[in-house]
């Protein structure tokens, strides 16, 4: 069964047809990519009457643009500016449910990593438990700079 990252995060129902018959089963959220479950009794019919067999339905889960998935923790990237880098300041982020803003510290470097406990993945059948959130700085050189601009930097550089 496919599925994307977001679907994998939230325990939710499909339905699907298998013989002719519509199964509805309840996906638990923190599935993984690879998982097997067993449905028990949904396979095709036993020999001699016997019973039904079982149902295996494995679990692909697609790449997310936003979000790399690290067992139950989750890796994202943002862009910074250089003078929040320097300065320090606030960055909007988002996470699988929601927005946040982060305090950036002053003097960050470029690929710094923070994180963010309890923000990542479902864990697996744990009602309320969640991995951790890590998000790398991306520290963008501002370009086209004014001759003025650069005369700034070169002061800065030559102090």
């Amino acid at each position: 069964m496919n599925l994307n990252l977001r679907d994998a995060a939230k325990t939710h129902q499909q339905t699907f047809d298998i013989n002719g018959k519509k199964v509805r089963i309840t996906i638990p959220a923190g599935v993984y990519d690879g998982q097997q479950i067993k449905l028990k009794g949904h396979g095709n019919p036993g020999v001699n009457g016997g019973p039904n067999g079982d149902l295996y339905i494995i679990f692909n889960i697609s790449e997310d643009k936003d979000f790399k998935r690290d067992g139950n923790n989750l890796r994202t990237s943002v862009d910074i500016d250089l003078y929040t880098a320097v300065l320090g300041g606030d960055v909007n982020i988002q996470t699988l449910e929601s927005s946040l803003k982060l305090k950036v510290k002053p003097e960050t470097q470029n690929r710094t990593t923070v994180r963010l406990k309890g923000k990542g993945f479902p864990v697996y059948k744990k009602e309320g438990e969640f991995g951790d959130l890590y998000v790398t700085y991306n520290v963008k050189i501002p370009t086209n700079l004014t001759e003025k601009q650069k005369e700034l930097f070169q002061q800065l550089q030559n102090s």
